[in-house]
């Protein structure tokens, strides 16, 4: 059955009307990036169980973006899921890719997120919405996690959450969180940090155009699913995020080469 998934997507990217679509999009890189496909769903057998055309569907979102699809650089995933008994892929905008989303508006300055421990002091303006964050660590103990966004025109922001409160977000939209297979349970820092981002970039950052364009078919994270199944868990992105008690990103960071 796998093998004949491979076949069957083979023979889908090899159509003219397919092929065209991914040139319109990516030009030269076309070619590559349709390369990339096969390999992501060569490596997962339940991408293998999905229809080609559907794999497909979702991989042009990623070429209209312009963000790869190779796992390990965390730009993007198409994760697998089961709908109504069947498998469905999702096309995911990964932590780096939101970043890269947002650096090519041209309006940010610095992007960062990171950990606070205890003994750092955080205080929260209930008018504002901003918090602040002093003085020195105790310990290495996590109690929370920051995300801090500055734009071009000197609008800046930054938000904080309690270890807690992700805790909770995660177990009211992670359907695999209690999975010890998750992503949540294997890097919770890295989740945790990623989720805060993208909060405050999808309420007060500024998006480029493409995504502003298609995010209305585009879910975030696979977290966010609430209606469908992770077919393998294990698979459920992990992404990097910057350090904490790192330089910020800056606009100037380089992404991916298309």
């Amino acid at each position: 059955m796998a093998e004949k998934g491979i076949v069957a997507l083979r023979n889908t990217l090899e159509n003219q009307e397919v092929r065209k679509q991914f040139e319109n999009a990516l030009k030269d890189n076309a070619q590559l990036f349709m390369a990339s496909i096969m390999d992501v769903v060569s490596s997962d057998r339940n991408l293998q169980e999905c229809k080609p055309g559907d794999v497909v569907k979702e991989a042009l979102k990623a070429a209209v973006l312009k963000l790869p699809l190779n796992k390990q650089l965390g730009f993007a995933y198409i994760v697998p899921f089961k709908e109504k008994g069947a498998a469905k892929p999702q096309f995911i905008v990964g932590y780096k890719g939101l970043i890269q989303l947002a650096i090519r508006t041209g309006q940010y300055r610095h992007i960062n997120a990171g950990e606070v421990y205890e003994g750092e002091i955080v205080k929260r303006d209930r008018i504002t919405g901003d918090a602040q964050i002093s003085g020195e660590p105790k310990s290495n103990k996590v109690i929370g996690y920051f995300a801090y966004i500055e734009l071009t025109n000197g609008f800046r922001k930054l938000i904080y959450k309690t270890k807690e409160e992700v805790i909770e977000h995660a177990k009211k939209y992670s359907k695999s969180y209690n999975s010890q297979y998750s992503a949540w349970k294997t890097d919770f820092d890295k989740m945790a940090k990623k989720t805060v981002l993208r909060e405050l970039i999808n309420t007060y950052g500024i998006k480029s155009v493409e995504f502003l364009s298609m995010d209305g078919d585009i879910k975030e994270d696979a977290e966010n699913n609430t209606d469908n199944d992770v077919i393998e868990v294990e698979s459920e992105p992990i992404i990097e995020s910057p350090q904490s008690h790192q330089p910020e990103t800056s606009q100037k960071e380089a992404g991916p080469g298309f």
